[in-house]
Order: structure tokens, then C-alpha cells, then sequence
């Protein structure tokens, strides 16, 4: 029997905030203070709210604040000064390659510049990680990339699997330097830059087909043994996809460096 009346229910009851609330309450606080400090609402120089502020805004306790506190201290945002509080370093201070750093910035970044930054970051990498492979490949890893890019010129109306081989491309050449650290700094900034519109632009065919050009450029580089062509073959590829996906926003003379 269904109950009637004042005292009656309709549908299940809803769960408690609390249940709704993130299972790590200070990973979501410090992603929420790593965005406002980023986005300027708090500025360098300036300190954050006291704690018991910070507690009230974010209905937590005092130990989430802290442990919040501590992440931002450890990302480079925030000191923690002897009567000043909780201060916002400069962002020259800021781990860009930390991730809720970097995706606050690239979200904030209208000049395009930390994109840019990011850009001429791989090229600088992978331009040496091309040199070295040109010296040092064997004969495997040429075919493996000789047939990228043959694969590459058959997907150039397809741009989600376009992609997919064209990471391959740049991955194998990057695996095959032996650098592990460049290889490492390269896919976290692609990890958390490479899903964003901003940085992918539009896919078009046209895009597919001026990407790889520059592919097949150091493609032959690579198989005629020659690391500066190489290194050069794999600079401007970098620059001028990036040119042909950024558009005209902020200053792309920044690339001329």
C-alpha cells in the first residue's frame, strides 16, 4: 500500500550533501585555489583567505585546508611566510609542468603564449631526439617510420586516426634517441595539452596533408643519415603545424626564436 497524506514521500530520498561531496576533498579544494590563484582572482604578492575563511568557504575542515595548502606549497604557488600567511608566489615560481597548473594556464592563456611556450619546448627536444636518431637508427626503425608515413598519407581525411599515427611517428622517433627525460617532459606536456581545442585547432584535410609533408621531410632525413637535416627537417615541422592550427591570436613572432 502506498502511504497518502502530508507524511508521504515521492521517490526515493535524496543522499546527503556530504555523500555528494568529491571522495578527496582536498585534491578538490586545491584544484579550485590552484585555478583562482592562475585566473588572478588571488594575486602574487597577495596572501590567501586565513584558514578558518578558507574552512568556511569550502564547508571542510581545518586538516583538508592544510593538506590543500601543502599541494600548492609543493606546485610552487603559494609560500608560507612568518606572519604574512599563506602568500601567491610570481608565476615565474609555478610548476607549468604540473598538470592542474598547466591546464589552469593553457584555459586562461588568450594570447596563446603558454601554448607557444609549450611548442617551442618540443622543438627544441625533438629536433635533438631526430639528430641522434638520424646517427643511430637501424634499418627496423626507418621502415617503421617510412611506413607511418605512408599509413599517415592514407588517413588524411580520417583526423582522429590521423592523430593516433602521427603520436606514433613522433613516439618512435623519441623512443629510438634513448633520452628518456626529453621523452618524458615531451608526453606530459602533450598529456595535458594535446585534447585541447586550442592547442589541436580544426582537423581538416588540407592540416592532415601539411603535417605530414613535414613528416615524410624528416622521415627522409632520418633515412639519409643525416642529423642536421634531421634536427632542421623536424624544427620547422613543429613551427608550422603549430602555425597552420594556432590562427592569428597574440604574437606568433614569439615562435622566432
Amino acid at each position: 500500500m502506498t502511504a497518502s497524506g502530508p507524511d508521504a514521500t515521492v521517490g526515493p530520498p535524496s543522499a546527503p550533501a556530504w555523500v555528494r561531496r568529491p571522495a578527496n576533498l582536498a585534491s578538490a579544494v586545491t584544484a579550485e585555489l590552484v585555478d583562482r590563484i592562475v585566473r588572478g582572482v588571488h594575486r602574487p604578492g597577495t596572501s590567501l583567505p586565513a584558514e578558518p575563511a578558507l574552512c568556511e568557504a569550502f564547508s571542510v575542515s581545518r586538516t583538508v585546508v592544510r593538506e590543500a595548502v601543502k599541494v600548492l606549497q609543493e606546485k610552487g604557488l603559494v609560500q608560507v611566510r612568518q606572519g604574512a600567511g599563506t602568500v601567491v608566489t610570481p608565476p615565474s615560481m609555478w610548476n607549468m609542468l604540473d598538470e592542474l597548473v598547466l591546464g589552469a594556464a593553457v584555459a586562461e592563456d588568450d594570447t596563446l603564449t603558454v601554448l607557444d611556450d609549450v611548442v617551442v619546448t618540443r622543438r627544441l627536444l625533438e629536433s635533438d631526439m631526430a639528430f641522434v636518431v638520424a646517427r643511430t637508427a637501424g634499418q627496423d626503425t626507418i621502415d617503421r617510420l617510412g611506413a607511418l608515413v605512408d599509413r599517415m598519407d592514407q588517413l588524411v581525411d580520417d583526423a582522429l586516426a590521423y592523430r593516433d599515427q602521427d603520436l606514433a611517428f613522433h613516439d618512435t622517433i623519441m623512443q629510438c634517441s634513448g633520452n628518456r627525460i626529453a621523452r618524458g617532459v615531451v608526453r606530459a606536456l602533450e598529456s595535458q595539452v594535446g585534447n585541447t581545442a586550442r592547442y589541436t585547432g580544426r582537423s581538416e584535410r588540407a592540416g592532415c596533408e601539411a603535417s605530414n609533408r613535414g613528416h615524410r621531410r624528416v622521415y627522409e632525413r632520418i633515412a639519409a643519415r643525416d642529423p642536421d637535416g634531421a634536427a632542421e627537417a623536424m624544427s620547422a615541422h613543429i613551427t608550422e603545424a603549430w602555425l597552420l592550427r594556432r590562427g592569428r591570436s597574440g604574437d606568433p613572432g614569439r615562435l622566432d626564436r
